[in-house]
């Protein structure tokens, strides 16, 4: 017995593609006769498709003023939403003709701190070493729940489970420890002791949004790792700037309007440049989280993979934090 379908009620509901591809061509060019010629159709077709499109949307898509067209308010939403998707399936489509190229494609996917602050600074190396690998970043806050069709070949976070089908190799865990300009510590001297760290501007990284990357810490809980009560300053209360954006909170140290909390992995570069310094001695460390490369296993083969896998790791070993390099030297 053949089992009854359902009909798709989106492919069911959808316009004739013909048709939106001559919409598309004359929204583009706001006139039938160049949609004509960029489709190689006749100007009459152009227009006959328009009008079944307009029937079938029950809709006016163009204003028609004498030769000239322009789009009613109908057509400027269709249009967006229909080059958009006219661009992602020829893109899909490109991607899949060249799939048997002689590059290789891989598909990274970290946070935009861990993209900004540790893998700009050393993918050009690889690119130089590998001109023959195309890499991918996709960059989220939201590590559980990827968008339809992603599936990267490598994840960089602190995911303490590895996801099914992957493979995880653990990194190397935090030490937080504040930074600021140094300008911002000229001008604030005090800031070097905890108490007066307590009464400056301190840029805060909020929890909102940003449950899925790891366990939080903010300046709260980096306070209370050094046995002080945020709110018991001899001044009162700090001036708390929040921020989910990390990235924000360092262009905002770094233009010196107050003290971060520095993550070692992302802030070392730009200490060693001398952009950011590092504030007093107390730092946080928390070797029970770490840092992970995790990878696909059906990829386990694929020779783009072992060779970032291999270079990711050699990097990673400079880390002073890298767990390979403290447990030969217990």
């Amino acid at each position: 017995m053949v089992k009854h379908v359902e009909p798709d009620q989106i492919l069911v509901k959808m316009p004739s593609l013909r048709a939106v591809k001559s919409f598309v061509a004359a929204a583009k060019y706001l006139n039938f006769t160049r949609a004509a010629e960029a489709l190689c159709v006749t100007q009459a077709a152009i227009s006959r498709q328009i009008r079944e499109l307009e029937a079938s949307l029950g809709v006016v898509l163009f204003k028609r003023t004498g030769r000239a067209v322009e789009l009613t308010e109908a057509g400027v939403i269709f249009y967006d939403a229909a080059y958009l998707s006219f661009v992602n399936i020829a893109q899909a489509a490109q991607r899949i003709q060249n799939s048997d190229k002689r590059k290789q494609e891989l598909t990274i996917c970290c946070s935009p701190a861990f993209s900004a602050f540790w893998l700009s600074n050393r993918l050009p190396s690889f690119f130089s070493a590998n001109p023959d690998i195309d890499v991918n970043i996709v960059t989220t806050n939201n590590f559980l729940q990827m968008e339809p069709g992603v599936r990267p070949d490598v994840f960089i976070n602190k995911a303490s489970d590895s996801r099914e089908g992957y493979h995880s190799i653990p990194l190397f865990y935090d030490q937080i420890y504040p930074v600021c300009s140094p300008f911002f510590l000229e001008q604030n001297p005090n800031i070097t002791s905890l108490e007066g760290l307590q009464n400056t501007t301190l840029l805060n990284l909020s929890p909102y949004g940003r449950s899925q990357i790891a366990e939080h810490v903010d300046w709260s809980v980096w306070f209370n790792t050094q046995w002080v009560n945020l709110n018991t300053g001899p001044d009162g209360e700090s001036h708390i700037f929040n921020a989910n954006d990390y990235n924000m909170l360092i262009q905002m140290a770094l233009n010196h309007q107050g003290v971060s909390l520095g993550w070692h992995h992302l802030v070392a570069p730009m200490i060693e440049q001398g952009r950011l310094i590092r504030v007093g001695e107390p730092e946080a460390t928390y070797r029970e989280k770490l840092h992970y490369l995790t990878y696909a296993e059906s990829k386990q083969a694929n020779e783009a993979l072992q060779i970032f896998k291999d270079w990711f790791l050699d990097c990673v070993k400079d880390e002073r934090t890298y767990i390979g390099q403290i447990e030969s030297n217990s």
